[in-house]
């Protein structure tokens, strides 16, 4: 069809009959084509396209060259002398020129004045569109609670997953194809940074910070531990570099802190535990001599990980170009709960992306359950942060996001600078529950659903008004297929992310918890901060499950002193004459250099 199609614009004007006879052969071909289809062969399914791809680029410069052809076709044979005898050679070359022009012009205004789409179709496509939007608004319950029954009654699920409700277009929102299918909606606020007056003085004292992105002010940190494994399932974590627990972000709100932990339970272990054993005194006559203390069996360590390297910790401001905030929801929610966060730090001129994870928000529902395994969830946040990561990043999950936020920082230890986890849990491996309400089949699910948004909304927020009910439906949480709902639940099985990999973590880490949190226990946010190296832990006494939506200003504020704070090393060589000791929590042993100052209540 090409090679015909240039046959005939090529030498149209040597040849004026092959269009005709093209139009004949292209009526015979579709007639016999046809009849071939319809009676002695199978009819092959159709598969829809959007265009015909690269071929239209070819039709186009197909047609672009033939004009050039007929024009010079029409100068070389003489016609245009015969038709005008009183030109001379050059006006005919002249003429020929022009009349290229005027054609390629005539060309363009064609292919701007009609459209690809008719205005009266994009009319009526919109018009579908919206009427379809206000029919699922108007009916979402009723038709959960119908489609539960038939499915119940008849056993079959619905063939069809999407998203549930996609978010209106906006500014800042795009489309990021992961994987071929696989598409992800992204919001990506780039703020308008103006560069900063600098004057000759400033040249002069700070050449090199004027130069950078303000990254000269930036603390090197020692970051050392030992991580011993024994086979009686036994951690014992040894901190031999930079202790930074003592020095607590000055928050105004939380009483629990990881170091305070640790510094309680710590002289105790060490008395019995690593102390000499005591020479007993002679028995005097008459007394019992005292039986002698059991001795201890020395173990064999099963794993041994040393960690030793330096890392460069630094305030990051708005202001700085080299600074990106990645936000990662959890399950059943969608970018739509960073809302508040996003405004305050663009305003104050941070870089964020917030993504949708595949099955929720506007992002693409694959009807297949392995789409939504962490392994696989985990590959598209790792497209996102390499397609949009800078030269220090920070990371902030909640719930579920926390893990992939975890991944990430494992990963990628030199671009990930900073990361916040928001009731994020223990650190301990991932294994879905068995006995779980979500591994009953999507019909059931789809009966329960209302049930289900009840429960989140009454466990998920710590007070359950009509102001939480607006942020749960502004936030698009908890609003998600009841297949895709499933899947996720089924697919958190993740093995690796146990304790060792979460000692191994060199990165600044702030914890943040709900007081009302019925979801993630405060002993597992404990927990967590005993086994990170550098671990802040916050407790928001108004907040629960869902904190960045009930409590804003609080966790905007929190969040952003925790990007400015850089550690104080001036006291670096003082904490380092403090004498090692161990402690033993919950069956993890911690030993860690005494702090240098009591914590703060």
């Amino acid at each position: 069809m090409f090679i015909q199609f240039g046959y005939v614009v090529l030498f149209s004007s040597a040849f004026p009959l092959a269009a005709m006879w093209a139009l004949i052969n292209n009526i015979i071909e579709i007639r016999s084509d046809a009849l071939k289809l319809c009676t002695g062969l199978q009819r092959p399914f159709g598969q829809r396209v959007e265009s015909i791809g690269q071929w239209q680029t070819a039709m186009e410069a197909m047609g672009l060259i033939a004009i050039i052809v007929n024009c010079y076709l029409i100068g070389q044979c003489g016609q245009l002398q015969r038709l005008f005898p009183w030109l001379s050679p050059e006006m005919v070359i002249i003429s020929i020129v022009v009349l290229e022009h005027f054609a390629i012009l005539l060309k363009y205004i064609i292919h701007v004045a009609i459209p690809d789409i008719p205005g009266w179709v994009a009319d009526e496509m919109a018009k579908l569109e919206y009427r379809r939007r206000e029919a699922f608004k108007a009916g979402t319950m009723l038709t959960s609670i119908t489609d539960g029954i038939l499915c119940c009654l008849t056993g079959k699920a619905t063939s069809l997953v999407m998203p549930v409700e996609s978010s209106e277009p906006a500014d800042a929102f795009e489309f990021v194809e992961v994987k071929p299918g696989r598409v992800l909606r992204v919001r990506h606020i780039i703020p308008e940074r103006q560069s900063p007056v600098v004057t000759e003085e400033d040249q002069v004292k700070e050449p090199e910070q004027v130069k950078g992105s303000g990254n000269s002010n930036s603390s090197s940190v020692h970051c050392k531990r030992k991580i011993t494994v024994y086979r009686n399932g036994q951690l014992v974590i040894e901190n031999l570099g930079d202790v930074l627990h003592s020095q607590i972000l000055q928050c105004q709100d939380g009483d629990l802190e990881p170091c305070s932990t640790v510094e309680v339970e710590l002289a105790d272990y060490k008395e019995v535990t690593t102390s000499p054993e005591p020479t007993p005194p002679l028995p005097m006559v008459g007394e019992q001599k005292p039986a002698a203390p059991p001795r201890r069996r020395h173990r064999k360590p099963k794993r041994t990980l040393m960690i030793d390297s330096e890392r460069e910790i630094s305030s990051c401001k708005g202001t700085h170009s080299d600074v990106a905030l990645f936000f990662v929801h959890g399950v059943g929610g969608s970018l739509d709960i960073w809302g508040s966060q996003l405004d305050f730090f663009s305003r104050l001129g941070y870089e964020v992306i917030a993504p949708d994870m595949a099955g929720h928000g506007a992002s693409t529902a694959p009807h297949i359950a392995a789409a939504y395994t962490f392994y696989a969830l985990a590959e598209d946040m790792r497209a996102i942060f390499k397609k949009y990561a800078r030269k220090r990043n920070i990371l902030i999950g909640h719930s579920y996001g926390v893990s992939f936020c975890t991944f990430l920082a494992h990963e990628y230890p030199d671009q990930v600078h900073k990361v916040v986890m928001i009731n994020g849990g223990g650190p301990t491996a991932l294994e879905p529950s068995l006995c779980s309400i979500f591994q009953l089949p999507s019909c059931v699910l789809h009966c329960l659903s209302p049930c289900l948004a009840w429960s989140f909304l009454k466990a998920g927020f710590a007070r359950q008004g009509a102001k939480e009910k607006q942020l749960l439906k502004q936030g698009n949480a908890f609003n998600v297929n009841p297949f895709v709902l499933r899947a996720m639940m089924s697919g958190q099985y993740w093995p690796e992310g146990d304790e060792v990999y979460h000692a191994e973590l060199t990165v600044p880490i702030l914890l943040v918890h709900g007081m009302y949190d019925k979801f993630v226990p405060m002993d597992e946010d404990q927990r967590m901060a005993e086994i990170l190296l550098f671990a802040f832990l916050k407790v928001i006494e108004e907040g629960s499950h869902m904190v960045m939506m009930e409590c804003p200003d609080t966790v905007n504020t929190l969040l952003h002193e925790f990007f400015l704070w850089e550690p104080d090393m001036s006291k670096k060589d003082a904490a380092k004459t403090d004498a090692d000791k161990t402690v033993t929590v919950n069956g993890v042993v911690v030993q860690t250099p005494k702090p240098n100052k009591p914590m703060e209540k």
